[in-house]
């Protein structure tokens, strides 16, 4: 029974320490060659028996192993090309837990979307961008309207008037119309008119100077919407891959999780460990499945947010770059300075609409001045289309009209103390703006340096765990530690997988919004 047992531990062990191996290499990635290699010793290539007479052969159940794996050496740490680790050797009796819908997989080397295409994506779709775009269309026009109001109308006004004949008139009056203001019982006017003001009072040059400003308003508004569009995005895909990153690790934790369990299990069957290890084991099986479960709804979620920006159906499978190709350069976020916080749109923005409420001002002013009209008419008023009396009611008359505004209760006053009130109002926002923006800056730069120390800072933590887990199974082999320091040395490589993953996100995302603090 001994040997029976000694054997499939054995195996099972192989297969432990097969899976450990290739995890690590998968978060070694393309590291360079080894600088210390660790010398190997034939007798750490199997597992140490617990009675070397009971297995000298192994089971007819055991499946023989061909050749193992060296224990995973320290190596200077370099950025895999792949997104994470990768699930092995998982167990056939373990059940994967159920998907989550909008699941997302591993992104594929060629059809990962970049982040240049998203960007692109985005601008396409309805989004306050597109809105902003059409404000700025809205207020191109007021200017056109502004400027055609310096120039004549031209119209054409037709007219026919009938009145009833007046009666009690005398036996042979000839017929006359009852009403004493129209002309003739039919009439029929057909001009030509040409109509329009002198800007003496300046209302249709200031409306047109505030008109010009909130284009130029509107088109800053247009910049700004487009960064903010640029930044949600930036910050949906790297969350994107971030999730992505941190369910594979999850995954890759749970398959040697699950693996340990088994074993756990094969060496409590031939009762040479308590039954609180495989306790131990399994809450650490459940543990690693709730976490890689609350990774894939974490990446579902992630992924949600980044469709709805580029106008992805739910349905359509969707990946992004992998995260570790987002190192930053050395001191990137160092060439930003508060100087360039003037440049912000935004600035420019809030200029313009101090300009269009300065011009209300003159607007209100001018309506208590004088204004001045002209109309000239040319055609026909007649009595009948007949070519005599056509060509005898034919010709054409001028009016030039002033009209000289007296008294209106104070509505115009009111109307200027309320443009007067808006300057304010542009002025104190503005002063706002330029501490706010201020404080943007300096906080998106506090956060870039510190993700760039958390990134260095992570580098040497997974080298560190890649040496603690190379120790552990060391340890393990000769049956100078438990199973449960393997797992653990497992786990905060992982972790430390993870805090690196988190640290160049937040550094991504620090760095966009510096871009967009300096108006950049």
């Amino acid at each position: 029974m001994l040997s029976t047992v000694g054997a499939r531990v054995g195996v099972c062990l192989f297969s432990a320490l097969g899976a450990l191996l290739c995890f690590g290499s998968v978060l070694h990635g393309q590291n360079p060659p080894p600088t210390s290699p660790r010398p190997v010793s034939p007798s750490s290539q199997a597992p140490a028996p617990t009675k070397p007479s009971s297995i000298a052969q192994p089971s007819p159940a055991s499946t023989p192993v061909a050749q193992s794996s060296p224990a995973p050496q320290s190596t200077p740490f370099a950025v895999p090309n792949v997104s994470g680790p990768t699930p092995v050797n998982t167990p056939a009796q373990s059940a994967s837990p159920a998907s989550v819908p909008g699941q997302q997989s591993a992104p594929p080397g060629g059809n990962a979307l970049t982040l240049d295409e998203a960007l692109r994506l985005a601008n396409a779709q309805a989004s306050a961008f597109q809105i902003a775009t059409l404000n700025e269309s809205i207020a191109a026009e007021d200017v056109k309207q502004a400027q055609a109001a310096f120039l004549p109308k031209v119209s054409a006004p037709l007219s026919y008037i009938y009145t009833s004949p007046a009666l009690g008139l005398k036996p042979g009056e000839p017929r006359a119309p009852s009403f004493i203001a129209n002309n003739a019982i039919s009439e029929y006017q057909a001009y030509l008119n040409v109509s329009g003001d002198f800007d003496i009072g300046g209302k249709l040059r200031a409306t047109l100077a505030k008109n010009r400003a909130l284009l130029a308003a509107a088109h800053a508004g247009t910049e700004v919407a487009r960064r903010a569009l640029a930044q949600a995005v930036l910050e949906a895909y790297y969350g994107l891959a971030l999730a992505t990153a941190q369910r594979l690790a999850a995954e890759g934790n749970l398959a040697a999780a699950e693996e340990f369990e088994h074993i756990t299990s094969l060496l409590l069957s031939g009762g040479e460990i308590p039954p609180v290890d495989l306790t131990r084991a399994q809450l650490q099986t459940l543990t690693r499945r709730d976490e890689l479960e609350r990774a894939r709804v974490n990446e579902a979620v992630a992924a949600g947010s980044l469709r709805i920006l580029i106008g992805y159906d739910f349905l359509r499978p969707l990946s992004v770059s992998d995260l570790a190709l987002a190192l930053p350069i050395d001191s990137d976020f160092q060439r930003f300075s508060a100087n360039d916080i003037p440049r912000r749109p935004e600035f420019a923005q809030l200029e313009h609409q101090l300009r269009a409420a300065q011009q209300e001002i003159r607007i209100a002013r001018a309506d208590r001045l004088p204004d001045l009209s002209y109309s000239i008419n040319g055609g026909f008023d007649t009595d009948s289309l007949k070519p005599p009396r056509l060509k005898e009611h034919t010709g054409m008359s001028a009016a030039i009209s002033l009209n000289i505004p007296i008294f209106d209760w104070g509505a115009t006053r009111s109307k200027e103390r309320q443009a007067r009130l808006r300057v304010q109002i542009v002025e104190h926002e503005r002063t706002l703006a330029v501490r706010g923006f201020s404080q943007q800056f300096y906080a998106a730069q506090a956060q870039a340096a510190t993700a760039a120390a958390r990134i260095s800072l992570a580098r040497d933590g997974v080298i560190k765990a890649q040496d603690n887990l190379a120790a552990s199974i060391a340890r393990f082999r000769a049956g100078e530690a438990q199973i449960i320091e393997v797992t653990d040395a497992q786990a905060t490589l992982v972790a430390q997988r993870t805090a690196l993953y988190q640290a160049i996100f937040d550094y991504q995302i620090a760095l966009g919004r510096l871009k967009q603090a300096t108006g950049q």
